[in-house]
């Protein structure tokens, strides 16, 4: 049985993921706004909507830093503070340059939180549990998304499609679950497997009381035996000694394919890509909220199996269908076949497959592969490729349906689905219901 405090204190750190997934679309309703504001032609405009994910990028890369030099308690907070002071100056911001800089003090937010907030979580979760517990960062994510766009859609109603100033709003409206995350913050403990790496032996001892009253000393015990083992062998705390060449290459893998799916592209220029099939603005925003909504319920879904299914069996079916999916938005990008609402009906789809998948896989399968001595290394490793690539896919995509039409750019997501399927058949290891120390040794050995 899960206790209470530990899945409190689990919705809590995941408050992280609503900001981080608010953050990441809420760009979407008022980018055209934004580009048609300061007049931005198509390089620029592509840099302004991804700037945030650059900052993400620099988050990803030194997130580690605080989190194992100050615990993850204290690094949360100082990400709470980053969210609230962006959601308010970028929302202020007199000139683009300005707008940029705030922009991207956001995104390193977004990145540090896509670092801590899963490793904090799956450092307090039992391993019967941890899917379910780490994957309520995921749902926050989407849970964002979905306020996020239906934040820009009654933004839009009130004012107006074409009030100069409603992407201020839509930015703005951030800074009030960036401000309750800070203050429910101060309500959850430090990781008690970071005060062990720190010899707070006591303070550990004590919140693993509470995680798991009736088996708090066995679990104390062969956590302490892990570290010292992985404190003794050569390497034991250098990611790259070779010692954890599998595991690094598993988390740089599932966060490649998890981007050039084309997810961030598609969530973040939603509307525009359905303005291309001949939908209205008002149309194109309502659309956009449905996928939302319909990313909403599967990973709702995803939460039920991913513990019973597994990993690994969900990316298999997730695979398969976004190969599907894709193909079909690709076909009808080269047909020129948009009647009948196609293109809404094989995004969702896309959508669906994607969110009870990859979507509720990568954060929880990345933070449970790698050891403690390391962990806040690999999943900074995890998390800085997504960003990378996801700033990179996000940059590009303008360019790309504009040069190369939509046809050839979703064509290229499907091969990279292809790909994908194959790296889950041949590599991908399945972990459910295993404790970290015991995935640690599967992965590495000693």
């Amino acid at each position: 049985m899960i206790q209470r405090k530990v899945i409190l204190w689990s919705v809590i750190v995941a408050i992280g993921g609503f900001i981080f997934g608010f953050d990441t679309v809420v760009i979407s309703g008022a980018e055209q706004a934004i580009q048609a504001y300061w007049q931005l032609g198509a390089l620029a405009h592509g840099l302004t909507t991804s700037i945030a994910i650059v900052g993400t990028v620099c988050g990803a890369f030194f997130g580690r830093i605080p989190a194992d030099a100050l615990g993850r308690k204290k690094s949360l907070l100082i990400i709470a503070l980053i969210f609230l002071f962006s959601a308010i100056f970028s929302s202020f911001a007199t000139n683009w340059y300005l707008f940029m800089i705030f922009r991207f003090i956001g995104g390193i937010g977004v990145g540090a939180s896509s670092i801590i907030a899963p490793i904090y979580i799956s450092e307090i979760s039992p391993a019967a549990a941890r899917g379910r517990l780490v994957v309520l960062f995921q749902f926050n994510i989407v849970f964002g998304i979905v306020i996020a766009l239906l934040s820009n859609l009654v933004i839009v109603r009130i004012l107006g499609p074409s009030h100069n100033d409603a992407w201020r709003y839509m930015l703005g409206v951030m800074a009030v679950p960036s401000l309750i995350f800070l203050i429910l913050l101060k309500l959850v403990p430090e990781s008690p497997r970071w005060l062990l790496l720190q010899g707070r032996y006591d303070e550990a001892k004590n919140i693993f009381q509470i995680i798991n009253p009736d088996g708090f000393q066995g679990e104390l015990d062969s956590i302490v035996k892990s570290n010292k083992e992985d404190a003794e062998e050569p390497g034991g705390k250098e990611l790259f000694s070779g010692r954890y060449k599998v595991p690094a290459r598993l988390a740089v893998l599932i966060a490649f394919f998890n981007q050039v799916s084309g997810i961030n592209a598609i969530l973040y220029y939603a509307p525009r890509i359905f303005e291309m099939t001949g939908l209205g603005k008002n149309a194109s925003l309502a659309s956009s909220l449905g996928l939302g909504i319909v990313n909403f319920t599967f990973t709702m879904i995803a939460i039920k199996f991913i513990d019973s299914v597994g990993r690994r069996k969900l990316m298999f079916i997730g695979s398969v269908g976004l190969i599907l999916t894709l193909g079909l938005v690709s076909f009808s990008f080269f047909t020129q076949n948009f009647s009948g609402y196609y293109i809404i009906i094989y995004l969702s789809l896309f959508i669906a497959f994607f969110s009870f998948s990859q979507g509720a896989v990568i954060w929880v399968f990345i933070s449970e592969i790698f050891p403690n001595q390391v962990r806040a290394k690999g999943q900074t490793l995890g998390s800085f490729t997504h960003w990378f690539m996801a700033a990179l896919i996000t940059f590009i995509f303008p360019y790309f349906t504009e040069k190369l039409g939509g046809g050839n750019t979703f064509l290229f997501f499907t091969i990279m689905m292809m790909f994908q399927l194959l790296f889950v058949w041949k590599m991908m290891p399945e972990t459910k219901g295993k404790s970290l120390e015991d995935i640690e040794h599967t992965l590495i050995g000693h």
